[in-house]
């Protein structure tokens, strides 16, 4: 079942797995404290319908505007004669140094008029493309030109090349993007609270307001749990089995570029309409209220310390992640199986609740297990690795399912030991995903607010949180430095998972 994977490294994927569905287990225990009727009683009031039909309608929306919006942009930066290319691919990676609730706060602190479903489409999609768009270039680097061109000597037009070849070649990026941004959406609270969209997302919150640690919470973050396992089942299904890996670049030469003629100038005022809504509105809202804002006063020394502690958090738990997704993403691709299969989708499942639930089930097992790590880093760091893991898989395994498995057995027949053939082969090919995942990772960690206002210990303060407490109490000026300095921490991150995708068909 395990494909031939070593004891050792399956032992350690199995404790991997463990750890990720200690929020789950947690939920499941909770949870069954409601008796059948109770819990039965609960889900069926008609707010709990209400903030289902909220909730799958936002995903369903909000995945499918990040897709084509995603998709749409890398083809035209890969596959077009788009004046600028390389200035375009910096603009559209941006969104990603401004969070989604700083990009929420931006809006709402403009007009009003964006709480609503479709402001509520419109923000987490400008927040959450970057997710797709940056594999998708990476991927359509890698895509060997002389595929399409094949296709177009055969007579099919741009469109037809496209769909017929070059969306079903890139198709795993995509998925593996749109399964994050599904993720992220239906653990979303700081953007959603801000614009006023009920969910049930924020309804958990709410309730472990009223009632702390109550199971009709987590009876809630069930639900989420089962819509997680249904993006799941269909990215699984859309993937499908077939390997991608090959040995060699491909046809040397560039992409047939399509000319865009009289669209070009569309094609142009559409870019710069998503720079101006994904950008502008939140930094120039920012800007404002530093300027402006009666709140605005600078705390100088506190700013430094939530800069500082953000940064140290944000780089710690992006190594931590990705250090415990190389031996899942190993296992995925090298010893494909029911087994491996089901280490690896284990640990989305904690990435679709709540980071509140996570933080309690943390809390809750510390506590009972190890109560000298409550309150510590260590526990905080492992909060981060279960929320953000899926970031650092999908990072990983598009790079390394394009590591051909020949080079290794090569390199076994030449006498390399096992750690040799990963250290001298295998890492230098998967080490762009590697960076990419840490960098990845990093950003969400900086912009992480519920889980690290339960578990970070006491007295520590990031500018997330500050940030959070400022805005949700509608002290926007006070809040604004601490935006500001978050997007300006997460610029060179933005910078480096811009370059890696740029970099991965050389």
């Amino acid at each position: 079942m395990a494909g031939g994977a070593s004891p050792v490294l399956l032992l350690v994927g199995l404790a991997v797995a463990g750890l990720a569905l200690v929020p789950l287990g947690y939920v499941i225990a909770t949870t069954a404290e409601l008796g059948r009727q109770e819990a039965v009683d609960f889900l069926w009031r008609p707010r709990i319908g209400e903030l289902l039909w909220n909730t799958v309608r936002l995903l369903v929306a909000g995945v499918a505007a990040s897709t084509v919006l995603g998709v749409a942009g890398a083809w035209i930066v890969e596959r077009t004669d788009v004046p600028g290319r390389g200035w375009w691919h910096g603009v559209l990676c941006a969104p990603l140094a401004v969070p989604a609730f700083v990009n929420g706060y931006g809006w709402v602190s403009t007009t009003h008029a964006v709480q609503s479903f479709p402001g509520a489409v419109m923000v987490v999609t400008l927040s959450y493309y970057p997710l797709v768009y940056l594999p998708t270039v990476a991927a359509l680097r890698r895509l060997d030109p002389g595929v399409e061109e094949v296709a177009t000597s055969l007579g099919r037009s741009g469109w037809g090349v496209f769909t017929r070849v070059t969306l079903p070649a890139v198709s795993p990026a995509v998925l593996g993007g749109a399964l994050l941004v599904g993720l992220h959406l239906l653990a979303e609270y700081g953007a959603l609270q801000l614009l006023n969209y009920p969910t049930l997302t924020t309804a958990i919150l709410q309730q472990y307001a009223t009632v702390f640690n109550g199971p009709e919470a987590t009876l809630l973050a069930l639900v989420l749990v089962t819509f997680c396992l249904l993006l799941l089942g269909i990215e699984l299904l859309l993937r499908g089995r077939r390997r991608r890996a090959r040995v060699g670049s491909g046809a040397s030469g560039h992409p047939l570029r399509i000319q865009l003629g009289r669209l070009k100038l569309p094609v142009l005022a559409a870019l710069t309409g998503v720079a101006l809504w994904a950008l502008a509105v939140p930094l120039g809202a920012l800007v404002r209220w530093l300027l402006r804002g009666t709140s605005a006063t600078v705390d100088v020394g506190e700013l430094s310390a939530a800069t500082a502690t953000t940064l140290g958090l944000a780089l710690a738990g992006g190594v931590t992640a990705t250090v415990i997704a190389v031996p899942v993403v190993w296992l995925a691709v090298r010893h494909r199986g029911l087994l491996t299969t089901a280490i690896e989708r284990s640990v989305y499942t904690a990435s679709a609740m709540p980071g509140i639930v996570i933080a309690l089930a943390l809390v809750t097992v510390s506590i009972r297990v190890v109560p000298t790590l409550y309150q510590t880093v260590v526990v905080l760091l492992l909060g981060y690795a279960i929320l953000f893991l899926p970031r650092a898989v999908v990072s990983v395994r598009s790079t390394f399912e394009l590591v051909p498995p020949g080079l290794e057995d090569v390199a076994r027949n030449l006498g390399c030991t096992g750690p040799a053939v990963a250290r001298r082969v295998t890492l230098p090919l998967v080490l762009p995903g590697l960076t990419a995942a840490t960098a990845l990772v990093g950003l969400a960690v900086a912009t992480e607010l519920t889980a690290t206002l339960l578990l970070a210990p006491l007295g520590t303060n990031t500018l997330a949180t500050q940030f959070w407490s400022d805005a949700s109490a509608i002290a926007y000026g006070a809040a604004a430095p601490y935006g500001l300095a978050l997007v300006v921490l997460s610029i060179p991150s933005t910078w480096l998972l811009g370059s890696l995708s740029l970099r991965s068909g050389t």
